[in-house]
């Protein structure tokens, strides 16, 4: 695997780690400079490929937590990333072999057409 890929997924665990332990999980960017230098910033809305861009990165990653569950998306060069985990709810039913319920579909029946 590329460095990119190695670093997304040893950042996404380390937050998903930190989340499970309950830790908050602010939006956080992690910028990986051409010379492995470090750069976190915290709650930047900046798209990923114009933030790194901008700090002269050669990889650009964005974890944060939404909805109990964590989320990773990541930038280098053309190459992209999204690593999700499965909220506590999702992973319980799947445990306890729940399935979803079907989607209810129901049918509207139109009078017929007026006939002039």
């Amino acid at each position: 695997m590329s460095r990119f890929f190695d670093d997304a997924k040893g950042i996404f665990e380390a937050a998903e780690s930190a989340y499970r332990s309950g830790q908050c999980l602010s939006d956080t960017i992690v910028l990986i400079g051409p010379d492995g230098a470090i750069e976190m910033l915290a709650g930047s809305d900046w798209p990923l490929d114009r933030l790194a861009a901008e700090r002269g990165a050669e990889r650009a990653y964005r974890v944060g937590e939404a909805g109990g569950r964590v989320r990773l998306e990541a930038r280098a060069g053309s190459r992209t990333c999204r690593l999700e985990s499965e909220s506590p709810g999702q992973v319980a039913r799947q445990l306890l072999g729940f399935s979803p319920a079907p989607p209810r579909v129901e049918t509207l029946r139109l009078p017929p057409a007026a006939s002039d």
